[in-house]
């Protein structure tokens, strides 16, 4: 049995932004090949250039809750993942470690860099104090979602994502129509008073 490659774990920076772009690029590759449908994977992963995910990666490090925690094996960025930490809803004070975005290079899987890099991420929440992990993964990525599975994660919501310009579009039909509903109510209501009107009149000796 060959033995595990060793792993070092290190917080990313915008210097990592050619090698996460490689890493997300196989990952997405990936996924397609399980069967994640065309829009999950064009949702899920716009590759930018190097000069963009450099500048991606200096925001998000920027929040002072966040951050995204690198694997390497020989110097090779293998693995990924980004967490943060929040509350579980807005009205308590309940800390959940939100993990997102845990990636893994195809040929190093089944070698603990998943593990290693949530039980880097766990650590970091109980820095915080976080009574919960979440984690957010493609609903039909098989592989990440039976692993996590065995981790004792439950399903307990579903993220649901769309364009925002369809939604707008939606939204402001849905709107106009409600306004047009509106409006016809209104005068068939004046209508009806009207016909009620003539016919007292009508009625009237």
């Amino acid at each position: 049995m060959s033995a595990r490659p060793p792993i070092v774990l290190r917080d990313a920076d915008r210097e990592d932004a050619a090698a996460m772009i490689h890493l997300w690029r196989e990952c997405a590759e990936t996924s397609r090949e399980e069967g994640v449908d065309a829009f999950s994977s064009t949702v899920l992963w716009q590759e930018p250039g190097v000069a963009e995910a450099a500048a991606a990666l200096e925001l998000n490090l920027a929040s002072p809750d966040k951050r995204i925690i690198v694997a390497l094996v020989d110097g090779e960025i293998v693995g990924a993942l980004a967490c943060d930490v929040s509350t579980i809803t807005p009205l308590n004070l309940t800390r959940v470690l939100v993990v997102t975005d845990l990636q893994v290079l195809s040929a190093y899987r089944r070698k603990s860099i998943a593990s290693t890099l949530l039980s880097a991420a766990t650590n970091y929440g109980e820095e915080f104090n976080c009574e919960l992990v979440a984690t957010l993964t493609p609903a039909h990525s098989r592989e990440p979602n039976r692993f996590l599975t065995k981790l004792g994660f439950s399903q307990v919501s579903v993220v649901r994502v769309t364009q925002a310009s369809m939604l707008r579009s939606k939204l402001s039909t849905k709107a106009t129509h409600s306004r047009d509903t509106g409006k016809l109510i209104a005068v068939r209501r004046t209508l009806r008073r009207r016909q009620l009107s003539s016919r007292r009149l009508r009625n009237t000796p």
